[in-house]
């Protein structure tokens, strides 16, 4: 996998417009392009459709909801051609089962290639006290790890964590072909935001994570472009040791 094909730029911004204009920049160096609920809601899935026809999207939506209105909302994602979307773990087992099965049946049906099915574990704006306040009695990185298992189970192709689990993720999970994306990821010089569980890109890249999702190091730079080499750089350096 070529270094600079590991980011998946964050298209956290307000309209169409930024964001056509940070797709036009930035597509010879990025692996892909996130849309999230800020974007999404503001332009709808025309643009989500749009961008994906020439360029792989992630549609970052977790959805979380009963089975029957996950599945048909995944297999709406999987018509406007994106190349991966993701689900809530916590939604459980029925839940993502379905999901995978009628997203597969209906890529089957009308000769799509399926999109890549994530499951989100724990926030990478969360810790152990944010599980604590819903309930939740025991360490993140546990959570993590069950709930990762649990995703792989159900015929999800992989995981949204924090790359401070992806080893443990890794070692835990039996399957090679299982991705790990992680947000949460900061070169040495930029602020960690809302994050809590964050770490640098080589870091990330160490621990086993396939991709990396960035946004704001990229897009508050004064040169996106040169943001995004200098962080390839830093990506491949882990990959030379």
């Amino acid at each position: 996998m070529r270094s600079n094909k590991r980011v998946i730029v964050a298209l956290d911004v307000e309209t169409s417009s930024e964001a056509l204009e940070l797709v036009s920049d930035l597509r010879d160096e990025a692996a892909a392009f996130k849309i999230g609920l800020q974007l999404f809601t503001a332009a709808g899935p025309d643009l989500v459709r749009n961008i994906a026809t020439e360029n792989q999207v992630f549609l970052d939506l977790k959805f979380h909801d009963i089975p029957n209105t996950v599945a048909k909302a995944g297999v709406e994602a999987a018509r406007l051609g994106v190349w991966m979307f993701n689900v809530h773990v916590a939604g459980g087992s029925e839940m993502m089962r379905k999901t995978v099965a009628d997203v597969t049946d209906f890529c089957s049906r009308e000769n799509r290639r399926r999109p890549l099915i994530l499951g989100v574990t724990v926030l990478t704006s969360s810790d152990a006290n944010t599980l604590a306040e819903i309930g939740i009695e025991r360490s993140t990185d546990a959570q993590v790890i069950d709930l990762a298992n649990l995703a792989s189970d159900c015929g999800l192709d992989g995981v949204v964590a924090s790359p401070a689990e992806a080893a443990r993720i890794r070692a835990a999970v039996d399957n090679k072909e299982f991705l790990i994306v992680t947000p949460g990821v900061r070169p040495k010089f930029a602020t960690n935001d809302d994050q809590k569980r964050v770490t640098t890109p080589r870091q990330a890249i160490l621990e086993g994570s396939d991709y990396l999702v960035i946004g704001r190091p990229i897009l508050q730079a004064k040169d996106r472009v040169a943001e995004l080499r200098t962080i390839r750089e830093e990506i491949e350096s882990a990959e030379n040791g």
